[in-house]
């Protein structure tokens, strides 16, 4: 067999990779920024674009084997020269090259995922709910009031080297030393941030985008993990009563002038 007939040969023996079941809603994502955007109503809202998936199922986690069901969905790419051997065995089992990004999300039920699978955009539709949970901005260290919003004390008498001092730490407790945990000055920010029930305006199915309303934490290209909200969603505004009655007399006043 020449080497031109063994190529399909191969290409035939690839199996294309399935699609995760839909109701495993939470997908990975990088922060691309913000921009706004008409809503149908015309009005006008700050939105979070997140270049979201395409994801592939790194591994699943079983009750019998690790005590917890769990699936791990992998995002972005590396060259194979930057991976451990870890990242190099899990790669050849998914026929790709080393995941750049890898988390876990818990589940109930594994509902038939499996790996290598590929989990995309088409699991979540505009109007939705979600949650976000990301790395929040590092601002180093920082004083009181910009890390517990203290007031501060008095500029008057002369204290003109206090404006900003968070005051007393406790010297008079009884054990005469600052407590574990006492609120003070101290490194601000770099830490996991979730925002609850956001809505999905918009989504660009062809460049794999997702629009959301309001601010998602984290700087621009950081990675960002998107589940379905765990809060209750509101319901739709009903025509109301007084509307309706009002509407009934606008079309009995039209129909009189006729």
């Amino acid at each position: 067999m020449t080497e031109e007939n063994k190529k399909p040969a191969a290409e035939a023996n690839k199996t294309e990779a399935r699609e995760l079941p839909k109701v495993h809603k939470f997908l990975v994502g990088q922060k691309i920024g913000m921009t706004q955007i008409f809503r149908k109503d015309g009005s006008l809202k700050g939105v979070t674009v997140i270049k979201a998936g395409p994801c592939r199922v790194a591994y699943t986690r079983t009750a019998e084997k690790d005590g917890y069901k769990a699936v791990c969905l992998g995002f972005g790419e590396k060259k194979e020269k930057n991976a451990v051997a870890q990242e190099k065995g899990l790669a050849k089992k998914l026929g790709s090259l080393p995941v750049r990004h890898l988390r876990e999300f818990r589940v109930e039920d594994l509902a038939g995922a499996e790996q290598g699978q590929i989990a995309g955009l088409e699991r979540f539709a505009e109007g939705e709910y979600v949650d976000l949970q990301g790395i929040c901005k590092g601002k180093g260290y920082a004083g009181g009031m910009k890390r517990h919003n203290f007031s501060g004390q008095p500029a008057g008498h002369g204290a003109s080297d206090r404006e900003r001092a968070p005051g007393s730490l406790g010297s008079r407790r009884s054990l005469g030393r600052v407590m574990p945990g006492q609120r003070m000055a101290g490194h601000l920010g770099d830490e996991t941030v979730s925002v609850q029930k956001m809505q999905i305006v918009k989504i660009i199915q062809e460049e794999g985008l997702m629009l959301i309303n309001g601010g998602v934490p984290g700087a621009r290209g950081s990675i960002v993990c998107i589940t379905n909200t765990n809060k209750r969603i509101p319901k739709p505004h009903a025509a109301t009563a007084k509307a309706k009655k009002g509407v009934a007399k606008t079309d009995k006043k039209a129909v009189a002038k006729k």
